[in-house]
């Protein structure tokens, strides 16, 4: 009867274990995540953000370039400024997030978001600066449950499903080996209305100041090709022009 006692305590011991184990794995997987990236002390003192990109965005299956440069504070402050380069010239585009009220501007007046025209930029700018730094992952009212694993880029990936303050959630992919995020999944709205899955991969990490960034952001909606992107001059300030994020004159 003693080898049996022993074996069933022991079984009890490590399913007990076990458990604890997948309740302490999304807090452990971004607690990682978040080192890798460059640690909690550095990535809570990265309030604003800016960042110039360029690349490609497909309309109606043909690819536009545009170059852009963007400014954030938090999470729901966001400055984007994209000058889209066709055989006609160029055209810029202007998206302004200033807490609760948000403007674009492509032309001579801005239009003013309303409705789930704003909420759902508002979760996109969210949701970038989230995938940059994590650390505000880590604040009262968003919800973090393990997401399973699949393979990115040829390599095992796990994932932490987010359901944000809103109620909406995305899935954050992060690579086994580097802890860093190389996907995310979302459900997001265009500019008509319209609902995609939007895939987004990040790729080619690089050191600015301490962080880790990716360089190469490639999305797809509804699997087809949508934006491809190369990010530079990735840098924190110390602080933004509190006119960046006013209605855009």
């Amino acid at each position: 009867m003693r080898p049996v006692q022993i074996t069933a305590f022991s079984l009890w011991l490590v399913a007990g274990l076990s458990w604890e184990a997948r309740a302490e794995e999304p807090g452990a997987l971004l607690e990682r995540a978040i080192q890798a990236i460059g640690g909690a002390e550095k990535l809570k003192k990265a309030e604003t953000l800016s960042w110039n990109s360029k690349g490609t965005v497909n309309f109606n299956g043909n690819d536009v370039s545009f170059k852009g440069k963007a400014i954030a504070r938090g999470l729901d402050h966001m400055r984007r400024e994209i000058v889209f380069v066709g055989d006609d010239g160029e055209r810029t585009f202007l998206m302004v997030l200033g807490g609760d009220k948000g403007w674009w501007k492509f032309g001579e007046q801005p239009t003013e978001m309303e409705g789930d025209a704003l909420a759902n930029e508002k979760r996109n700018a969210a949701m970038e600066v989230l995938s940059t730094t994590l650390v505000g992952l880590k604040a009262n009212g968003f919800k973090l449950e393990s997401a399973g694993e699949e393979t990115v880029a040829g390599k095992p990936a796990v994932g932490l499903k987010v359901t944000m303050p809103q109620g909406k959630n995305f899935t954050l992919f992060f690579d086994r080996t580097t802890n860093l995020p190389v996907k995310s999944v979302a459900r997001v709205m265009g500019f008509q209305g319209e609902e995609f899955t939007q895939e987004t991969y990040f790729r080619d990490y690089k050191d600015f100041g301490g962080i880790k960034k990716a360089t190469r952001i490639e999305m797809k909606r509804d699997g087809e090709d949508f934006i491809k992107t190369e990010v530079s001059d990735f840098q924190v300030l110390e602080k933004a022009d509190p006119k960046a994020f006013t209605e855009p004159s």
